[in-house]
């Protein structure tokens, strides 16, 4: 049974960091006002390495469901759902959009050689904003969607339907 759950553990950080790395690159790209095919793979790309390394070190499920417990929530209830995707959406988002943020200011920067007239601060904390707000939504409906059908290819049952 604890071989499934790593098995589940593991396929969901694999499933999530692609899904949240693919939406959430299209949305900075976008609302960076100069989306471009190659900007987006490149974003993606980053996003997706630095998504599976956080969640591959730090045990996002098992994380939020001790917040869960905390507030004696139980797992798969829509207030339990609420934070737990609120604990997810705080551990990637912030790191990811900072990273992404970093690399498309320093492109920018590079290229104008210096002269984009670009300020980090707000780049930052505009993106941070409408990534936290879609990745928590994305969050929400995904993590219980994914770990069903994570659940029912393991045969294992729980908190969230399964079998």
């Amino acid at each position: 049974m604890r071989d499934k759950i790593k098995k589940i553990y593991r396929d969901m950080s694999l499933l999530m960091g692609f899904t949240m790395s693919f939406f959430l690159s299209i949305v900075g790209t976008a609302t960076s006002g100069h989306f471009s095919i190659p900007g987006w793979i490149m974003s993606f790309v980053v996003s997706l390495i630095i998504s599976l390394i956080i969640g591959f070190v730090i045990p996002v499920g098992k994380v939020a469901g001790d917040v869960s417990k905390s507030f004696n929530l139980i797992r798969g209830t829509m207030k339990a759902r609420l934070v737990e995707s609120l604990v997810s959406n705080l551990i990637y988002t912030p790191i990811i959009t900072f990273l992404m943020v970093t690399l498309a200011y320093s492109v920018a920067m590079k290229q104008s050689n210096g002269m984009a007239g670009l300020e980090f601060g707000p780049m930052f904390f505009h993106s941070l904003a409408v990534t936290f707000i879609v990745g928590y939504i994305l969050v929400f409906f995904l993590q219980p969607f994914f770990i069903k059908r994570l659940m029912k290819k393991y045969g294992v049952e729980g908190e969230y339907g399964s079998k």
